[in-house]
């Protein structure tokens, strides 16, 4: 379904353990009201805190609904746009990515964009600016976005477009990969061996 990572919904989301969520505001974010005034999404927060999950759950609803809907990471975006540029394609391939009524913008943050990639992502997303609704997840807040594009005029130039007419969702919680590691860390903890000889434990251990 349009690249999209894997099928994960808003019903699959645990906000039990993502206390900070609005659960509502990102319900009514499934609604996809969002994309009748073109609006955009920014989930910003440290790795694996359920950006690219909710994401993702927005893209399956809009699916659903026949809208049109893509999903890429950053990089790979990045590396499409500069290869297009080289071959004379360009205007071919920003055209392809503009006309996406959702597009999902991934990971933006892990990897640093350099000069010419950097002006051509201003260029995608100033040709959906106000058209169309796009989705970012990012791991950096936008203070350090000119960090990330090498050129803080343009990361400036580039947020002022994706943050006007847009929800912004901070996601501060714990990350979901690690629960599975302390779920299993606990449940394997073992016996308390306080009691035993000092043989005893290393023969335990051996056999734990």
């Amino acid at each position: 379904m349009y690249n999209l990572p894997y099928e994960k919904t808003l019903a699959d989301f645990d906000f039990s353990y993502q206390p900070g969520i609005n659960q509502g505001t990102i319900e009514d974010l499934g609604s996809l009201r969002f994309t009748q005034e073109n609006q955009n999404i920014l989930f910003i927060g440290t790795s694996g805190v359920g950006k690219t999950h909710l994401a993702t759950a927005i893209g399956i609803e809009g699916c659903k609904q026949g809208i049109s809907t893509q999903f890429i990471r950053c990089s790979d975006l990045i590396n499409k746009l500069q290869t297009a540029q080289v071959q004379g394609r360009s205007e071919e391939v920003l055209r392809r990515y503009a006309r996406f009524q959702i597009l999902i913008i991934d990971e933006i943050g892990y990897l640093p964009i350099e000069s010419v990639g950097a002006k051509l992502f201003f260029q995608l997303i100033e040709r959906r600016y106000e058209r169309k609704s796009t989705i970012i997840t990012t791991n950096i807040p936008p203070s350090k976005w000119g960090n990330t594009f090498s050129d803080k005029m343009l990361a400036n130039a580039i947020l002022d477009r994706l943050v006007h007419h847009a929800k912004v969702i901070r996601i501060t919680g714990r990350s979901y990969r690690m629960k599975d590691h302390l779920t299993e860390k606990k449940d394997n903890s073992g016996p308390d061996l306080s009691g035993f000889s000092s043989q005893n434990k290393e023969r335990s251990s051996e056999t734990l």
